[in-house]
């Protein structure tokens, strides 16, 4: 079989590298990191029957040269970057897991709360220029904790505020009732939590109801003192509006993992001294990269022995 891997993260794992190549030998890996432009993408991989995406563009653009593709196997969670409509068309399957890395991105999430409400990003830089600041902000325990999007991650997000004794309000466009009254958790709608929330963390997947669901005027409804946190999409937050909120105080901090563009470009953002910015970096503890990464060998070896011929 023709498997190419496109995620640079797969790649270089050597683990997951010698455990592909097992039941897949002379697969393809893109061991130099590179980031394709759709042209190179779509010529890189037109032989392809199998291969493992991360974030790349898995579209009719890029696609439609891959006559022998059978399957897109996913690295990671996201589905955001697969045309499903496409695939579907072109019988193309999509192995997936949902869930598979919600420990490292939910821990990301607390340690981000952790690091806003203690202002440890904060007094770090300014111990590092000199400046002897003893502002040990305010503890989490007791907060209210707003969490949009109660799928995998947002149920293990909350699971790991338990001991904190936080008030937690939770949204999702999925009726969970039952699971929300059995775990003491609020349902609200957003609204109540931009308003009530000194935290609010999205954990949503990017589509059409989502895409800037984080904007000024949504900004301009939060209560003076929040801190707004994304470990999911870049897009689910409108980055102009963001900067904006954070450079008048708005709100009092926000803490990103994901971003509009990748890498971003805008400097002065990154650099605003209440913004803890990471290079989305949530999904990949080393753990995460090795469940990840087993996953998608999963999916393939599964498709294949199936549609064995």
């Amino acid at each position: 079989m023709n498997i190419i891997v496109l995620s640079s993260a797969f790649s270089r794992n050597i683990t997951l590298k010698n455990e592909l190549l097992i039941h897949f030998p002379g697969s393809i890996l893109n061991t130099e990191g590179r980031k394709y432009k759709v042209e190179e993408l779509s010529q890189f991989i037109e032989d392809a029957e199998g291969i493992i995406a991360g974030l790349e563009p898995m579209n009719k653009e890029t696609l439609q040269k891959c006559s022998r593709l059978k399957i897109i196997s996913k690295y990671g969670v996201g589905l955001d970057n697969i045309d499903f409509e496409y695939c579907k068309q072109r019988n193309i399957h999509v192995g997936w897991t949902p869930g598979v890395n919600k420990t490292s991105v939910a821990e990301m999430a607390i340690a981000f709360m952790i690091m806003l409400c203690r202002n440890l990003y904060t007094s770090s830089v300014q111990h590092k220029s000199g400046t002897w600041s003893r502002n040990g902000g305010m503890n989490l325990r007791g907060k209210t904790v707003g969490i949009i999007g109660m799928g995998n991650i947002g149920k293990e997000v909350a699971r790991l505020l338990k001991p904190f004794k936080c008030k937690v309000l939770v949204n999702d466009i999925v009726d969970q009732g039952e699971y929300y009254k059995k775990n003491k958790l609020r349902e609200a709608s957003k609204d109540e939590i931009y308003q009530e929330a000194d935290f609010i963390t999205i954990h949503t997947p990017l589509t059409d109801l989502t895409k800037y669901l984080i904007n000024k005027g949504v900004l301009l409804k939060m209560k003076r003192s929040p801190y707004l946190i994304n470990t999911a999409r870049g897009a689910i937050v409108k980055q102009p509006d963001l900067k904006w909120a954070l450079q008048n105080n708005i709100i009092t901090g926000a803490a990103l993992d994901v971003y509009d563009e990748e890498p971003p470009q805008d400097k002065e953002f990154l650099n605003l001294p209440n913004l803890i910015c990471t290079p989305h970096i949530g999904g990949n503890s080393e753990e995460s990269v090795l469940a990840m990464g087993r996953s998608a060998i999963k999916h393939l070896i599964e498709y294949f022995n199936h549609n064995k011929k």
